[in-house]
């Protein structure tokens, strides 16, 4: 039995990546416009755990289906993990991805490379209707550059410099990106959760 799975979001580009890292599981990935759910839920969560779990949970309810959702930022050691939970709304309302990073810089001015090491982190929450919840986590450490570099990806791909590759990860092919980044490896740790849960 082909059973649906909810992808809790509105971009269609990430529910294509789902679909083909679960193609090999029983399931019909279907997403938040596709279902016609227009519910909006309020990240009020201190960590991504809350946050992802507190998305799945109400959007599995909601729907019926099972759920699946994520919630990710980045850490910055030298800002004592900010922004964090608040990557997405850092520079206020109306802020765009180059006027997040560039309020980064700011706040880093003077920071030596030696102590500007960050990390993107990514927790995947999976839950069914009847509130049932597991979470999945990946991360990926780098450092904040000191200007931006690539035009690839989003967010603060730009500025988040990965030594071991010497380029921003906004400077790497898309397959080179999903294979390391903490979305790819949070996505791959909760495809085995849904694995096992769909045989359970």
């Amino acid at each position: 039995m082909t059973r649906k799975l909810l992808v809790a979001t509105h971009n269609p580009g990430k529910v294509r990546e789902y679909q083909a890292l679960l193609a090999d599981l029983p399931l019909e990935v279907t997403y938040l416009d596709a279902e016609g759910i227009t519910l909006e839920v309020a990240e009020t969560g201190h960590t991504f755990t809350e946050n992802a779990a507190l998305k799945a949970t109400t959007y599995a309810r909601a729907a019926g289906l099972w759920a699946w959702a994520d919630d990710s930022g980045l850490e910055v050691d030298a800002l004592d993990g900010a922004p964090g939970v608040y990557s997405a709304r850092y520079g206020g309302p109306g802020a765009s991805d180059a006027d997040r990073y560039r309020k980064l810089l700011d706040a880093l001015t003077g920071v030596p490379w030696v102590g500007r090491t960050a990390r993107f982190r990514c927790v995947v929450a999976l839950a069914t209707p009847a509130g049932d919840v597991q979470t999945a986590a990946g991360a990926c450490e780098g450092v904040i550059a000191f200007g931006p570099a690539g035009s690839n990806g989003f967010g603060y791909d730009p500025v988040f410099y990965l030594p071991d590759r010497g380029q921003t990860m906004a400077q790497l092919p898309a397959e080179t990106k999903h294979a390391i980044s903490h979305r790819g490896r949070a996505a791959r740790a909760a495809e085995r959760l849904l694995a096992a849960m769909l045989r359970g």
